[in-house]
């Protein structure tokens, strides 16, 4: 199987081409784009019960349908190859495959997983396994969830249980996706599921996914052949202070402790920051909730990074006019999601705006990128996720065009290439998202697809930035400025 790991060094980049074997793909999300929501065995996860709970996500739209890929991904395989991806970023739904989150697995939820990377490799395509994006299974959840340290033991055996059913096919894969987003907007903030407010369940939660990153890695290992690679996907916040004032200065540093150090130090350095524990020590005992041992399996090492940028975090303190504390780009909500961080204001970077509300900013990606290879030299990364929702529509003619989407993309492909430029071992590109999907507390309001999907027919259209980005693909190099595919 071809793994995901380019020839280096990183330098190999020309002006305007990436290094040879430099990996194009595109990821989605099991819950965002599979529908078949009670199928073949699938229980609910949290996101079945939160997105029918009246008032948590945008006009009552659920994923039970979404993109149906679970019946189309033959057509979504074709479209891939016709796009010419060489990798596919996917995730397994946890109650698909073992629907109380314990004990044997559901052969027929197994079997699509089977049947889908097949057709992925058949097509030429590397397959690229998420065991987790945020859809817990709602037994797991009723009996503590990620604050509850028996979830880590639960989802070892999951990760076990799925190594052994297509370590033979699959040579990349992820523990987590956004571990951040767990912890922080599904037990902090409360937009995302389960919707729990609890300010101590959420450093909780943030320290056992941690951990079930471990003890997963050591998991797969046990079961994978020598050549398989392991990674975490982390939506790392490119955090900056509105001015040198020692006082936004100080808003970054608490800001940058809750959303990036409470992951990259145990996962990295095999600690947690000391100002971390210090600005949290109010409202949990770290002393008690890490155990001995935690961080050595924490701190396994894994092949490569995963990267998931969109928008840069800028903070302040708080003062008159100066922002305010929930306005993060995270969603409305009477709760922060930055636990333990204090009052801190956020700012847009700019007004060159996406549908999100998201400042489009892509010296963020390249600082970021830059920034990991300083701190961590030699440390292997993948940009896992980056794109932008647009207000696209289809035109009299059947075409969807998206230009706003061609330069987002070309400005952060141009980071990429600058931070490769610059001694970043990046050695991949995953655009969000292959197709239009659920997205989330906002449903099927925001389109982040390469792919547009007509919701009423599950009709597909590639958008302009679909063969844009298959044009960059198949030359492995920025077009020309003005230059179309």
């Amino acid at each position: 199987m071809t793994a995901v790991r380019p020839e280096t060094p990183a330098q190999q980049a020309t002006a305007t081409s990436f290094p040879t074997g430099f990996v194009w793909g595109a990821a989605t999300a099991a819950y965002q784009v599979e529908g078949a929501a009670a199928e073949d065995g699938r229980t609910p996860s949290i996101w079945d019960t939160f997105s029918h709970t009246p008032g948590k996500v945008l006009n009552g739209d659920t994923g039970d349908i979404a993109a149906d890929h679970y019946h189309r991904y033959r057509d979504d395989v074709a479209l891939m190859k016709d796009l010419g991806l060489k990798a596919y970023r996917f995730s397994v739904s946890w109650s698909r495959v073992q629907p109380t989150g314990r004990g044997p697995a559901v052969e027929r939820g197994l079997d699509f997983y089977r049947r889908l990377t097949d057709e992925l490799l058949e097509a030429g395509i590397t397959p690229v396994a998420t065991l987790y994006h945020w859809d817990l299974p709602q037994e797991l959840e009723d009996a503590g969830g990620w604050p509850h340290r028996d979830t880590t033991d639960r989802f070892a055996e999951y990760a076990d249980i799925m190594a052994r059913a297509l370590g033979d096919r699959v040579g990349v894969w992820t523990t987590l996706n956004e571990p951040w987003c767990s912890a922080f907007l599904g037990y902090g903030s409360g937009v995302h599921a389960p919707g729990r407010t609890d300010p101590a369940a959420t450093l909780r939660a943030a320290h056992h996914l941690n951990l079930a990153h471990g003890k997963a890695v050591g998991a797969l290992r046990a079961v994978l052949p020598s050549t398989a690679q392991t990674s975490i996907t982390l939506n790392l916040h490119q955090v900056r202070p509105l001015t040198d004032a020692p006082e936004d200065a100080e808003a970054a540093r608490r800001i940058d402790a809750v959303g990036n150090r409470i992951f990259t130090g145990p996962l990295l350095d095999g600690s947690y920051p000391a100002d971390l524990i210090a600005d949290t020590a109010h409202l949990v005992d770290w002393n008690d909730l890490v155990k001995d041992g935690d961080l050595a399996e924490i701190s396994r090492p894994i092949d490569v990074l995963g990267v998931n940028y969109y928008s840069p975090t800028v903070v302040s303190q708080p003062a008159e006019g100066r922002g305010t504390t929930r306005n993060d780009g995270h969603g409305a909500s009477d709760h922060s999601p930055w636990t333990g961080a204090g009052d801190v204001a956020f700012h847009l970077a700019n007004d060159d705006l996406t549908a999100m509300n998201w400042a489009i900013d892509a010296d963020g990606l390249h600082t970021l990128l830059t920034g990991l290879a300083k701190s961590h030299p030699g440390l292997a990364l993948m940009v896992t996720e980056n794109g932008a929702a647009f207000d696209d529509y289809v035109s009299p003619e059947g075409r969807v065009n998206d230009p706003q989407r061609i330069a987002y993309l070309r400005s952060h492909l141009d980071a990429v290439h600058r931070a490769v430029a610059d001694g970043a071992d990046v050695r991949g590109y995953f655009l969000w998202s292959l197709l239009d999907n659920f997205e989330w507390s906002y449903g099927y309001s925001k389109r982040f697809g390469a792919v547009y999907v007509d919701y009423s027919t599950q009709r597909r259209i590639p958008k302009a930035s679909a063969h844009w980005y298959a044009d960059v693909i198949r030359h492995n190099a920025l077009p020309a400025t003005g230059e179309h595919a």
